[in-house]
């Protein structure tokens, strides 16, 4: 026989979840301001007769008179919530503010070449379907001065924690600090994830020069909002140099330690935003990268990029046109033994997005081989077979069924001059996303 508090939770528990209506999905998942709201559901039907709700609540009274005679209050169906925002009841905790989503990314995908040449972590990479990712967001804020951010990445191959964060909210002086593992603010792709991407894979610039996951790490970043009359941002951060694909061009998978402050990564940013119009806008980033690498005592790599992101869109009219102009530019700077190499990577992409559910967009990428100090192509311990300018045309058509659902169809040719032909590749992707929904950045 149970204790008496026992049965008594039990049976609050099952007469709770019987008689109480099932929460909306409009009420679980933020919508547009313009959306209608929706009408809320009918009570499901608790399939108890008033007989049984009788003998339910008889139980309930003789067991509350028996825990009063042996001195024990009654366990109550709803305990208040904390200070913290938090209440815990017998069946749930519910954490108030938080906000959680599943992201959904899957592709058919089929290439020409046996070896793809995909540098991306979550690119289709083989003939058949591909399961780029599913990723857990949560974002909540934590108290009146943090806030919490985390993506955790699913695969078929494990788990992996992507970003998780803690960013300041409430100091002075327009500044802001996070701590945690994250994406570092390098250019413009490296530190968003791929459902906010234009295309179905990542840019082979990125995966050449950071890795497959785009440059992360631990570490502690800084960023200030300057008083200038345009939006300037200044940031700086210092992360772990080590990560086969997320730091390719310093430490890699070299996981030699910590021995001295110059073992970290050091990122810097500038960042300005010009309005030059009602209708047209211009966001442009200079970047810098500096860290150790494993050829030799010593021996630092350096990223420098620079980024535009140029944006049309008519505020008159309720007009669902957007023409956005995307480029970016990296260059590589390494010590080897008795040398310096150098290469440059970079894309431009436009997209047209000519109706709410329709967009194109076409891009153009472009990496050149590693060259020594003295101009010539040189032997690249990173990329040995990159003897030659690669070249990448890709362009899609995306169809949005819904703000929460999309399909993508992109083809693409793959000019590698080291091969003997090139390579071409089709994709049909799938992206559903399931809960809070937040916007992009600009």
């Amino acid at each position: 026989m149970f204790p008496t508090s026992c049965r008594l939770a039990g049976l609050a528990v099952c007469l709770s979840f019987c008689l109480s209506p099932l929460t909306p999905a409009s009420a679980q998942t933020p919508r547009e301001k313009d959306t209608p709201a929706q009408e809320p559901e009918p009570a499901p039907d608790s399939g108890l007769s008033a007989e049984d709700l009788k003998d339910i609540e008889e139980a309930l009274g003789k067991d509350a008179a028996a825990a009063a005679e042996a001195g024990t209050p009654p366990a109550t169906t709803t305990p208040p919530a904390s200070s913290s925002g938090v209440t815990i009841s017998p069946t749930n905790v519910d954490f108030h503010g938080l906000n959680l989503a599943f992201i959904l990314d899957v592709a058919a995908a089929g290439f020409t070449s046996k070896e793809p040449l995909q540098t991306g972590g979550h690119d289709p990479t083989t003939n058949g379907f591909n399961l780029q990712q599913l990723e857990l967001s949560i974002n909540t804020a934590v108290d009146p001065y943090f806030r919490f951010d985390g993506n955790i990445v699913f695969s078929q191959f494990g788990v992996e924690i992507e970003e998780a964060y803690a960013t300041t909210s409430n100091l002075p002086g327009n500044l802001q600090v996070r701590a945690g593992q994250f994406l570092t603010r390098f250019g413009r792709i490296n530190p968003t994830h791929p459902h906010s991407w234009e295309f179905v894979d990542q840019p082979f610039a990125i995966g050449r020069v950071f890795g497959g996951e785009g440059n992360r790490g631990l570490g502690v970043e800084g960023s200030w909002l300057t008083p200038l009359p345009w939006y300037v941002e200044v940031l700086g951060s210092v992360t772990d140099a080590s990560g086969e694909s997320t730091a390719r061009s310093f430490l890699g998978a070299d996981l030699g330690g910590v021995t001295s402050p110059f073992d970290f990564q050091f990122t810097g940013l500038v960042k300005q935003f010009f309005p030059l119009s009602d209708d047209l806008s211009l966001m442009w980033g200079l970047s810098a990268a500096d860290g150790p690498n494993p050829t030799g005592y010593r021996n630092r790599t350096d990223v420098f990029g620079t980024d535009v992101y140029l944006k049309y869109r008519p505020l008159k009219g309720n007009s669902f046109t957007t023409v956005a102009l995307q480029a970016e530019l990296l260059y590589r700077r390494r010590q080897v033994p008795q040398d310096v190499l150098s290469d440059l990577n970079g894309y431009a992409q436009l997209s047209w997005r000519f109706d709410q559910r329709w967009a194109v967009a076409g891009r153009y990428e472009l990496g050149t081989p590693a060259r020594g100090q003295n101009g010539a192509i040189a032997d690249d311990p990173l990329d040995p077979e990159w003897t030659d300018n690669r070249q990448r045309l890709s362009a899609n058509v995306t169809f949005w069924p819904t703000e929460f659902s999309r399909l993508r169809l992109q083809g693409a040719t793959d000019i590698a001059s080291w091969r003997e032909r090139p390579d071409y590749s089709v994709f049909l992707a799938l992206e559903v996303v399931m809960g809070a929904h937040g916007a992009h950045s600009f």
